[in-house]
């Protein structure tokens, strides 16, 4: 919702943040005191830079944001096989569409059960890896329209490899728009609606 070149600007600072968050995150060796440290850098933004998702009206007595506990059960280094398919409209908050191509399915076993999401790429400048997903919390314990997981765009990367990336639920995440409906996002598709309940990540309260 930036404006403006001071707007932007602290726009910018905001993604500088998230960014080298994240780089800790991946250079960890330990993930539960990176997700400790995720969570202490996301409430510190939330609650004090200008580019909050949170209404300027909501940020003073703002405390902190509402996670599931920490549970190792939910990393998991999913396989990726190639997708090919078309770009596709993806349905975003406030009405109207963002495209992205699906480029990958992740393919993973959680609670002894295969599962698998559609990784997308944007189609815009510069692109970025997006990871949206719904499952049964969504709507009651989380935000109905679901949760990230990857955005590179915004910084979101928790790594992978070759032919791999790294799924850590617990680092899921309501998007902008369920804190203030000013903010546009994109929804997750039908294909990422996991039949499962993610008890890992943040919470909508």
């Amino acid at each position: 919702m930036a404006t403006g070149a001071g707007a932007t600007l602290e726009l910018l600072d905001w993604k500088r943040r998230v960014f080298a968050l994240y780089a800790d995150v991946r250079a960890s060796g330990d993930p539960e005191a990176a997700w400790r440290q995720w969570r202490e850098t996301r409430d510190e933004l939330f609650r004090t830079h200008p580019q909050s998702p949170l209404p300027e009206s909501d940020r003073a007595r703002f405390r902190h944001l509402d996670y599931f506990n920490y549970d190792p059960a939910f990393r998991v280094n999913a396989a990726l096989q190639d997708l090919d398919a078309p770009p596709l409209p993806i349905g975003a908050s406030g009405g109207g569409t963002l495209t992205f191509r699906p480029f990958a399915t992740a393919s993973f076993e959680l609670s002894g059960e295969s599962n698998a999401l559609e990784v997308y790429w944007l189609e815009g400048y510069g692109g970025g890896i997006f990871l949206p997903f719904r499952d049964a919390t969504s709507g009651g314990e989380t935000y109905g329209g679901g949760r990230y997981i990857l955005d590179t765009v915004k910084g979101a990367d928790l790594g992978g490899g070759k032919d791999s990336l790294v799924l850590d639920f617990n680092f899921a995440y309501n998007p902008s728009c369920s804190y203030d409906p000013g903010w546009v996002c994109p929804l997750s598709p039908p294909a990422n609606r996991l039949p499962l309940r993610i008890a890992a990540g943040e919470r909508f309260t």
